[in-house]
């Protein structure tokens, strides 16, 4: 398929990755996004290394190693600060071929921007309808203009526009239970080591600090809470102080020492699993495709997977571009529900959705030595294209 011309939707993680391999496997590539500038949305990402092994792939390993963070253990505490595991993640590196890389999003998108051009970015472009025919795919933006390819990728995020279209429908998304506070601090001992992923957990609660690049913690904040729960006039530190007053004091400490202003409070959803991620020339990637709850950590790492699948199916058949956007379908569907699914399962568990199985969950973490967990997370990575 000599000459291919791509038009990516959506100019996150999955549609720059995508681009990035679409425009190495010689297509030519168009890429717009809604937005007047580009900020990417949360303050980090937990990058195992199945998503990493996409990034090297596409010659971007020296510089997700540098922007990452240097992650070697996993703690898990109870909330009152006592160690209930503590184990080294080597068994993962060992086992899959690549450390995973904890990284700033803001950090990742520039790295991602840098690579395909950022200048090439069409923004204030925001898709409102799709058409296509037997040859070629055409978006059609608010303000009149259209942009025709072979294919079009619909990389526009959790509230897609291009699935509705390839669906026929709008399909809700649906609410995970729970409300998720993230942000940047400066990493320092007396919050937790520094190349450690502390995880403290307690009454269907967490409050997590990961180490990214820059020497900085990415931290978040779980709480169950009911749908559209206010937030009180005085701020997130008032809430939280609230939800964790009872917490260890590092903790305590994180919370006095986030900045407000800089830290995202979101509701936590993902979409039922879809039968179908493809509409003739029109394909689905990323969280238009498998919208899922962060507690996997595999949300941005299924969107790179996606990209590579998708740009090598359409370099490696030769039959239509039609042809190898069924085969990617094919190839991605049942994983990225297996992702959905599973995420699913374990934020009901964690967050006390069944308090038996989340207090069971408490006392295995408490006899952990680090397999059952490193194992878990192997398996999910060694499923992917780049074994």
């Amino acid at each position: 398929m000599e000459n291919l011309k791509a038009i990516v939707i959506g100019a996150g993680m999955g549609g720059l990755t995508a681009a990035i391999a679409l425009r190495q496997a010689g297509y030519s590539v168009e890429i717009y996004d809604r937005v007047q500038e580009l900020r990417p949305a949360g303050a980090g990402i937990s990058l195992w290394s199945n998503g990493v092994k996409v990034l090297n792939r596409l010659g971007l390993g020296e510089k997700i190693a540098k922007i990452g963070g240097q992650m070697d253990r996993t703690a898990y505490l109870a909330k009152t600060g006592e160690i209930l595991t503590d184990f080294s993640l080597a068994p993962i590196v060992e086992q899959v071929g690549q450390r995973p890389y904890p990284v700033s999003r803001t950090d990742l998108q520039q790295m991602l921007l840098d690579a395909y051009g950022a200048d090439q970015v069409q923004l204030n472009a925001k898709c409102v309808a799709v058409e296509q025919d037997a040859d070629s795919a055409t978006a059609i933006f608010a303000d009149g203009r259209r942009a025709t390819g072979d294919v079009l990728v619909g990389a526009d995020g959790t509230h897609s526009i291009i699935r509705s279209y390839v669906l026929g429908q709008k399909i809700e998304r649906r609410y995970v239970g729970y409300v998720n506070w993230n942000g940047l601090v400066p990493a320092s001992p007396d919050l937790a080591a520094k190349n450690t992923w502390a995880i403290y957990v307690g009454d269907g609660q967490r409050a997590s600090m990961m180490p990214v690049g820059g020497d900085r913690f990415y931290f978040f904040f779980d709480v169950p809470l009911p749908k559209d729960t206010p937030v009180p006039a005085e701020g997130y530190q008032t809430e939280l102080s609230g939800y964790f007053k009872d917490w260890a004091e590092p903790v305590q400490r994180l919370i006095q020492r986030l900045n407000p202003e800089k830290t995202n409070r979101v509701e936590i959803h993902d979409i039922e699993p879809l039968q179908t991620l493809v509409k003739g020339r029109v394909a689905l990637l990323g969280d238009s495709a498998h919208s899922t709850a962060p507690d996997l950590g595999q949300g941005g790492c299924q969107a790179m997977e996606d990209a590579w699948v998708l740009s090598n199916l359409l370099l490696t058949t030769n039959l239509s571009a039609a042809d190898a956007l069924k085969r990617y379908e094919a190839d991605r569907k049942d994983r990225v529900a297996e992702i959905i699914l599973k995420a699913r399962e374990r934020a009901a568990m964690i967050h006390g959705k069944v308090p038996d199985k989340t207090q069971q969950w408490y006392t295995s973490l408490a006899q952990e030595d680090g397999s059952a967990i490193n194992g878990a997370i192997a398996k999910t990575i060694l499923k992917g294209p780049l074994r």
